[in-house]
Order: structure tokens, then sequence, then C-alpha cells
């Protein structure tokens, strides 16, 4: 791969320290989700990635959209991150809901979908590790 763009950020201290960017625009304490038996108080790294996803699907989404001129302008993606025990481990699940405009026809609307979940960077990052459902709202 020849990289367009690289992200860095450094995190200290796990889920409960800080995470920042290397240009210092993401500057974010976390913290252990109440559920994970944490206080709830910052970002944890499951919000980071289901704000990523749903961006880059998003982004995705719209790319391939405009190939098929169709205006998925108004679409909305949101994506809901899992984390549970897995083996010996954990592992993380992902639900992505996409919300089409009304003039996006629902056989269109899933062809999209399909095609943008062929594109994403995220997607293809996770096809064969993770389980990932795509819902069309």
């Amino acid at each position: 791969m020849d990289a367009l763009y690289t992200a860095v950020a450094t995190a200290t201290h796990g889920r409960e320290g800080r995470t920042v960017s290397s240009d210092g625009v993401l500057d974010l304490a976390l913290g252990m989700p109440q559920a994970l038996g944490g206080n709830g108080q910052g970002t944890n790294p499951e919000q980071l990635f289901a704000a990523g996803y749903a961006a880059c699907f998003g982004s995705a989404l719209g790319l391939v959209g405009r190939a098929a001129k169709v205006d998925v302008s108004d679409a909305a993606v949101t994506a809901e991150v899992s984390i549970g025990k897995q083996g010996e481990g954990f592992g993380l699940a992902v639900t992505l809901r996409v919300e089409l405009p009304d003039s996006v026809d629902e056989t269109t609307g899933r062809k999209l979908v399909e095609q943008a979940h062929q594109v994403c960077p995220y997607s293809n990052a996770t096809r064969g590790n993770i389980e990932v459902d795509l819902v069309i709202e």
C-alpha cells in the first residue's frame, strides 16, 4: 500500500489515561465505561472506533453514491461497537445503521451500502476479523 496519509496518536495509561494526536487536535481523557466497571468519565476506545468507522463509512457511501449519480449527501451512519469476551481475550462486533434519504429506493440503497462496505477502509480492515452487520433504516 502506498500511504496517502498517516495519523499518529499516543495513548498513556490504557483505558484510564489520555490519548493525543501528533498535531494536538485530538486530546482526550480516556475512561472505562460503567458497563465494564469504570466511572464512565472520559471517552473510551470503542467510542473512538465507532466515531471513526461511522465517518469513514459515510465518506465511502458518498463516493459510491456520486459514482452511481445518486444523492446520498443527507445520509447518516451510526456505528455501534460492542466489546465482549471472546475465547481467552476480548473481541469486537459492529452494527452499522445507515439512514438513507427518502429519495433513495430500497434496492438502490442496499446496493450502495454494500458497495460502500467494499470500499471503506474500516470495513476492509475488519473483514474476516469481526462481525459487521449492515442495517438500512
